[in-house]
């Protein structure tokens, strides 16, 4: 696997709209901006992220990411969709806090590990993301 890092750009979640979550009518307004080397993500709440990487995925092979145990073992959650076929860009990085507690998050270390999956010979598949032209093609 491959440690991937967080970059130093936050967008936090905030619940001062007092707004029902929709994910199919999300307002960017629920998000407040932040850049710096930490973040605190508040309790029972969640940050968005990038990795600092950028991906380029080949043809023949799928990823999944799990996140890191430091942070794991901490309540905090990363949540990564799968990089899919000809899949490329920056990550983006659901951070959760699960505690009752504000948590720190570290930009430039590593947040979640990369498992690479590889086809074999022959089994490629036969529509790719690109293909696709899939919503989150860089």
């Amino acid at each position: 696997g491959y440690d991937m890092r967080v970059a130093p750009e936050f967008k936090i979640f905030t619940n001062a709209l007092s707004a029902v979550v929709d994910p199919k009518r999300f307002d960017p307004k629920s998000f407040v901006e932040f850049m710096g080397d930490v973040c605190i993500v508040p309790p029972n709440s969640f940050a968005l992220a990038s990795s600092v990487e950028y991906f380029r995925i080949p043809r023949n092979c799928l990823t999944i990411c799990v996140g890191k145990s430091t942070y794991a073992r901490c309540g905090i959650i990363v949540n990564v969709t799968p990089f899919e076929p000809e899949w490329e860009g920056y990550v983006t990085l659901e951070i959760s806090n699960t505690t009752p507690l504000p948590a720190r998050i570290y930009a430039h270390e590593g947040i979640a590990q990369v498992l690479f999956f590889t086809a074999d010979e022959g089994d490629e598949c036969e529509v790719s993301y690109k293909d696709k032209k899939g919503k989150y093609q860089a």
